[in-house]
Formats: C-alpha cells, sequence, structure tokens
C-alpha cells in the first residue's frame, strides 16, 4: 500500500521535530500524490535540495540530490521544478550539521 504525500510529510515533519531539527513546509502540494522536494539549509550559504526517484534496480524509491551549493542556485533549481509541477510539496529543513535524516528507515518509501 502506498502512503499519500500528505501522512509521509507529516510522518517527516514529526521525526524532525522530535530530534529538534527545524523543517517548515514551504509550498504544499497534492495530498495524494504530490512529488516532494526536501531542501537541506545548513545555514552558512550553502544548500542541498533532495527529490525521490524509483530505483528499478533496487524496486525501491530513493533520495537523489537535485542540486546544491550554493543557497542561490539551489533556490533556482527548486524554482525551476515548480513551475513544471504546482503540485509539488516543497519541505526546507534547517540544520548547521546537515541532518536532514532521508538516509533513516522508512522515508524513503511513500
Amino acid at each position: 500500500m502506498r502512503v499519500t504525500a500528505r501522512i509521509w510529510v507529516d510522518a517527516y515533519l514529526l521525526r524532525l521535530r522530535l530530534l529538534n531539527i527545524p523543517a517548515f513546509v514551504v509550498s504544499h502540494g497534492n495530498d495524494l500524490a504530490g512529488s516532494v522536494l526536501v531542501k537541506l539549509n545548513t545555514l552558512d550559504g550553502q544548500a542541498r535540495v533532495f527529490t525521490r526517484r524509483f530505483d528499478f534496480l533496487k524496486d525501491a524509491r530513493v533520495w537523489d540530490v537535485l542540486a546544491e551549493g550554493d543557497e542561490a542556485s539551489v533556490d533556482a533549481s527548486i524554482a525551476a521544478q515548480r513551475r513544471m509541477d504546482p503540485d509539488l510539496w516543497f519541505i526546507e529543513v534547517e540544520d548547521r550539521a546537515g541532518r536532514h535524516l532521508l538516509d533513516d528507515p522508512g522515508l524513503a518509501e511513500g
């Protein structure tokens, strides 16, 4: 059974909150099937944005880096994605240590 985008986002934000990692929804996408972008802002002018894709070799969803570097160029990449997909969820995580939890078990599903 596939988890809806809204349930996945809510669970992700809760996991972050439990570890005192600030995060917020910048753009609310389609509750049922919206794609999700996660921007990791390390608060030093640098950022990285992750997107999910299906890896046919692993038969699983995986997180890939869509863009990384200075925050302005990462934001430009996100803006381009949002223009192509208005139902896109966009979550920003702020953590100086670079924690995003996307490698944790359970977060690739959904």
